[in-house]
């Protein structure tokens, strides 16, 4: 019977070639594959699994393994990535020697929470709005790049979402209009537009080089709808000239919009609305970073806080 280790071995060179995985995901799966094997070998009183022993597995048996390697302090991404390298593991023997993967059968794996978003301080996203454009090669590009820039932390917009825009869709000035936005799913929502915001945008429509209703709201250098990575390129020059952090980006924009408006008492429910989220659970990571901006400022303020 075929050792469990030659087994390993063919997988993860079948990976490599015929899936053309990266050496880092070989490698990563590799080690979580050996983990699988060594935690069979000690239950199996130090007897090397073979095939007959991987097709005898059942859930019960991968759910011991990741119980120990959580006992072992892997977190839970490390968990998933390891069930993972498993799962395609026994599907590869299903194929290649017709085992039955009967331990796959209703297993569900650790799930990796959401990552907490990551905002800019108040000062820092207003900079961006106001100074963004300072170091433009021209007016028209100056005025483009605040309007954008200010939309995105002044409205919550996704960087997809406001270049989607067109001019007929323009929050002017001197109006009270909401801005409808498509999002995710083809939702729409309304967001209410700040002063600021259509004071930005009236001044890059002044510059805008095409007044048609149907024209892109935001355009590049050739006339044609601004290409995120052009916003993102800007951004980047942007952050490392001003001595920004690293996770200034055009989202973060969106992350400091939702958060400041939490820190600023407003409901849940209206920011759910505002950021166009289908799940109440996804706008609530908020309030993980609005706990962890409280506990960074009681720990700097507060006398008592060593």
């Amino acid at each position: 019977m075929t050792a469990a280790a030659d087994l390993r071995l063919s997988y993860l060179d079948w990976l490599a070639r015929e899936r053309r995985a990266s050496p880092r995901t070989v490698e990563a799966y590799g080690r979580d594959l050996a983990d699988l094997l060594g935690f069979l070998a000690r239950h199996r009183g130090g007897e090397e699994p073979d095939l007959a022993a991987l097709a005898a597995l059942r859930p019960a048996d991968l759910r011991g393994f990741l119980a120990h390697r959580a006992a072992e302090g892997d977190g839970v991404s490390t968990r998933a990535r390891k069930l993972a390298a498993v799962r395609g593991f026994l599907r590869f023997l299903a194929r290649r020697h017709g085992i039955a993967p009967v331990a796959l059968a209703g297993l569900r794996g650790p799930r990796p929470k959401p990552p907490v978003p990551r905002a800019l301080g108040e000062a820092e996203a207003r900079a961006v709005a106001r100074e963004i454009g300072e170091g433009a090669r021209s007016a028209a590009l100056a005025a483009r790049d605040r309007a954008l820039f200010t939309l995105l932390y002044g409205c919550g917009l996704r960087i997809g979402e406001a270049l989607a825009l067109d001019l007929r869709d323009a929050p002017r000035a001197g109006t009270d209009a909401a801005l409808r936005v498509r999002g995710k799913g083809g939702r729409e929502r309304v967001v209410p537009v700040l002063p600021a915001v259509r004071e930005a945008v009236e001044a890059w429509l002044r510059q805008h080089p095409d007044p048609r209703p149907d024209r892109p709201l935001f355009v590049g250098a050739r006339g044609g709808r601004l290409d995120p990575a052009v916003a993102q390129r800007t951004l980047r020059a942007f952050r490392r000239l001003n001595g920004l952090p690293e996770h200034a980006t055009p989202h973060a924009l969106r992350h400091s919009f939702a958060t400041h408006l939490l820190g600023g008492g407003a409901d849940l429910r209206a920011i759910q609305e505002l950021l166009g989220h289908a799940s109440l659970s996804t706008t609530q990571r908020y309030t993980a970073v609005d706990a962890a901006a409280l506990l960074a400022t009681w720990r700097k303020a507060h006398p008592r806080a060593d």
